[in-house]
This record gives C-alpha cells, sequence and structure tokens, in this order.
C-alpha cells in the first residue's frame, strides 16, 4: 500500500451506504482534527446509489494509509463485510496497520479525529472511536 499520509499521524477512513453522509461527516471531522489527519471517505455504491463499493473501500485504505496506521469506521452490516473484504485483500504488514473500530461511526470518527490530532498511536485512536459508544448526551 503506497502511503499517501506519510506525516506520522493515523488516518481515518470513513464508510457509509451514503456518500453524502460520509462526506459530512469528514467536513466535521476536520473542522476538529485540522489539517494533519488524513480522512478519506468510501460512501454509496458504484453506480451513485446507496450502499458500499468495496473497490472504493480498498482505495480508501491505500489513500489514508500511514506508517502510524488507520482506522476505520463503518455505519451499517454490509459496509462492515465490505471493510473486511477489503482488509483481505492487503497485505500482511498493511492489514497490520489498519484497525475496523466497533463504534459509532459519527461520534466515534470525531473523538478518533480529535485523538489522531494530537499524534496518538493507533491503539489510542482506535480505543477513543469505541469508547464514544458509552458517551451520554442527556
Amino acid at each position: 500500500m503506497a502511503s499517501t499520509n506519510g506525516n506520522g499521524f493515523v488516518g481515518l477512513v470513513l464508510v457509509s451506504h451514503s456518500a453524502s453522509i460520509a462526506s459530512g461527516l469528514a467536513e466535521l471531522v476536520a473542522q476538529v482534527a485540522g489539517p494533519d489527519v488524513a480522512i478519506v471517505t468510501a460512501g454509496g455504491g458504484p453506480d451513485g446509489t446507496l450502499g458500499t463499493d468495496g473497490g472504493r473501500v480498498l482505495e480508501a485504505l491505500r489513500e489514508a494509509d500511514s506508517s502510524a496506521g488507520t482506522v476505520v469506521l463503518a455505519d451499517l452490516g454490509s459496509s462492515l463485510l465490505s471493510v473486511r473484504a477489503a482488509i483481505a485483500e492487503l497485505t500482511g504488514e498493511e492489514a497490520a496497520r489498519v484497525v475496523l473500530a466497533d463504534g459509532p461511526l459519527v461520534e466515534g470518527a470525531i473523538a478518533a479525529g480529535v485523538i489522531a490530532s494530537t499524534g496518538a498511536s493507533l491503539a489510542e485512536v482506535a480505543s477513543a472511536a469505541e469508547e464514544a459508544r458509552s458517551v451520554r448526551k442527556l
């Protein structure tokens, strides 16, 4: 996987059935994460419909690749299958730098972006994304 995010910050990949949701969320996360954190989206099906495109997920993983690693957040069931299939296409070394976080897409992406912007480790960024599941809103 050729790294385009060689700045040492953990990158993020946001996978959604909706291209609009993925791009809007990436815009929001970029506001809190700043310019050093690569945020790449893979939203919608290959023909612009709702769904997920495994090929686009694989491209996103390659685009966000960093020596520090990549955290992936996904919205619903089949997007998780697309992410897992894309990770299976990577070499063992590449796949070792990718963590599929089991956290909420929106809250997890915000938390991951904030923590990634501090230069935190892959494990710390993934943990922040997953811990967002328990943050109360009220």
